[in-house]
């Protein structure tokens, strides 16, 4: 049976992240990817100069579309700009009783643009929190989810992975990329477990649509069947090569594209 994700997310004109990040990861690692917009984005590699968002309606509708036909194994939610829209969202989830979900909670693109309203952050936590099996912020959204300072150290990291659990989140993947050290470190966080993933920080401004591609990739793990534990470590590997290579393509005049398909081109 063809393994199948759905991406619920923003598009990126510019093609490095968003919606169109995740179809690639999706491709690249075997799996059929369906696609619901939750934004349209003016957007290139130098940052992002204008956002229409979906109607929550047409999103459900969307939603009916594939859920009601397609057999998905699993969900990557991504840009959620709007609260009805995380509401809709939450409500289909239930409906189609939805259970292999890895939320991105997207607030802040790699070139510092904001892509979530304030008052969207507390649907955020409420309604979809609970309903993922997964987040994945990386230190400046889970500072900005927690009202607190970015994470500064290992230390930091743990604190607020532990917190962001208290608020309702089953498991977290809280993303060190954008530290300062000599490695990417991710904390992998849940009640049960506390595990660090290490790669080697490679040196390139070539990292637009990161986080997207990692949570992208999770979910077409999981989608295969890996337990979510053994989804994470793959992702956190196909992620790393997607950066190593990232040099290899020149796309734009600004932060580009990871390199989706460095495994084949």
């Amino acid at each position: 049976m063809t393994a199948i994700a759905l991406t619920i997310a923003g598009s990126d004109s510019g093609g490095g992240a968003g919606i169109q990040a995740d179809l690639k990861a999706f491709s690249a690692l075997g799996v059929y990817g369906a696609s619901v917009l939750t934004a349209l984005t003016a957007q290139n590699t130098k940052g992002v100069t204008g956002i229409h968002s979906v109607p929550a309606d047409f999103v459900g509708a969307q939603l009916d579309a594939v859920l009601s036909d397609l057999d998905v194994k699993a969900i990557k939610i991504g840009m959620l700009s709007q609260p009805d829209i995380i509401a809709e969202i939450a409500r289909k989830l239930d409906q189609y009783d939805c259970k292999k979900v890895v939320l991105d909670p997207v607030m802040v693109a790699t070139s510092g643009d904001v892509l979530l309203q304030p008052e969207a952050r507390t649907n955020l936590t409420e309604l979809l929190f609970p309903r993922a099996s997964i987040i994945t912020p990386n230190l400046l959204e889970a500072a900005f989810l927690l009202g607190d300072d970015p994470a500064q150290n290992a230390e930091d990291i743990e604190r607020q992975a532990a917190a962001l659990l208290k608020m309702g989140a089953k498991t977290v993947l809280l993303k060190g990329g954008h530290g300062n050290d000599n490695e990417a470190s991710d904390l992998f966080f849940s009640a049960e477990q506390s595990k660090w993933l290490r790669a080697p920080r490679f040196a390139t401004e070539n990292t637009h649509g990161t986080g997207c591609t990692l949570s992208a990739a999770i979910a077409a793990e999981m989608a295969k069947g890996k337990a979510l534990s053994p989804a994470v470590e793959a992702a956190k590997a196909y992620i790393s090569g997607a950066i190593e290579m990232a040099d290899t393509l020149e796309i734009g005049e600004g932060h580009g594209p990871v390199h989706h398909f460095y495994k084949f081109w």
